[in-house]
């Protein structure tokens, strides 16, 4: 799962370099933390956070087979 977003985000920056995502385990749930260029924060929130949303709605659709929660944090 970590590979799939991270896959996915760096598809979208212009610095994929940068991109970084870290894997949070509690209480049964995942939490992946995104660190991005602050230069493509806004290319990976989208308008209205519609790219967000959607990076969410890929990772919590993978996650179903393993059913648990899956959250998807985005941070500069």
């Amino acid at each position: 799962m970590k590979e799939l977003i991270e896959i996915l985000v760096r598809a979208l920056v212009d610095n994929p370099e940068a991109v970084a995502v870290e894997e949070v385990k509690e209480n049964g749930s995942v939490t992946y933390q995104v660190t991005v260029a602050p230069d493509d924060v806004g290319k990976v929130i989208g308008k209205d956070g519609r790219v967000a949303n959607a990076l969410r709605t890929v990772a919590k659709a993978a996650a179903l087979k393993e059913h648990k929660n899956v959250y998807v944090k985005i941070m500069p």
